[in-house]
């Protein structure tokens, strides 16, 4: 019984994300990025205990809306009977109608949200209604820390926060230019490791290339051979030299004056 039933389940959602995805020109395959040849970029998506994890505030949320409008339907039926009756089937679109397009909300809204990280580079899209998609390289980022709730712990998921340069303060109060959240991940501290390993190594390819200079080493990283540094220390010892036989002169002048 279940199985059919699951099947006629799926057959109907798939419809229904079919015809939004070509009405609202939602590509169903995952974004991508800019990569050399070889360079292999990891594409996911969240885990499905987020997907029961918004699920469980939809029942909750359903269960109070409803018994709300069953009870105020129940208040008008006590009153006027008939005028309850006339409006029931009013009253069950609106008790029904909004549940079903919310459920199928959640399931497009899993569906639409895609994760992509490179060697220089990550994206976040969701979306099926307004498709939002931000892109962060790692050179702008600046932060990297986890986010896990009591709720999101027992579901077995964390979210990542990516905070690029200029986040801070302005990431808490909600601004997506300097945030990227990577929801619902059940592997985040390995996925946020991952991303400070490329990190680290954009900042060195960085470093690197600051040091060069029209494709020649910059004079603050030659390194010093050994007849450089003998060279130094003779031209420390004449310096030396020099500053003495001036202070003797100096000497010899001032105790001649002295004598006159």
């Amino acid at each position: 019984m279940n199985d059919p039933l699951l099947r006629v389940s799926q057959w109907c959602y798939e419809g229904v994300w079919v015809g939004l995805t070509r009405w609202f020109h939602v590509p169903r395959q995952p974004p991508s990025l800019p990569s050399t040849e070889g360079e292999v970029i990891a594409t996911f998506r969240p885990s499905i205990g987020y997907l029961k994890y918004i699920k469980f505030h939809f029942w909750i949320a359903l269960v109070v809306i409803d018994v709300a409008l069953s009870s105020l339907w129940f208040l008008v039926f006590c009153l006027a009977p008939l005028i309850a009756i006339l409006i029931t089937p009013v009253a069950l679109a609106i008790i029904v109608l909004p549940d079903i397009v919310a459920y199928i909300a959640i399931h497009l809204r899993y569906d639409t949200t895609w994760y992509l990280v490179s060697d220089r580079s990550l994206r976040i899209r969701r979306g099926i209604w307004k498709i939002d998609e931000t892109t962060i390289t790692f050179e702008n980022i600046q932060n990297i820390r986890l986010q896990q709730g009591p709720l999101q712990r027992w579901f077995g998921f964390s979210n990542l926060i990516v905070e690029t340069a200029g986040g801070g303060g302005h990431a808490a109060q909600g601004s997506a230019s300097h945030t990227g959240i990577f929801e619902g991940l059940d592997n985040a501290a390995e996925i946020r490791e991952a991303m400070l390993n490329k990190l680290r190594a954009s900042r060195a390819a960085g470093l690197n290339d600051e040091n060069r200079v029209n494709g020649l080493t910059h004079p603050r990283v030659i390194a010093l051979g050994a007849q450089d540094i003998d060279l130094l220390r003779e031209m420390r010892d004449l310096t030396s030299a020099i500053q003495s036989n001036i202070i003797q002169e100096k000497a010899r002048m001032d105790g001649g004056l002295g004598t006159q």
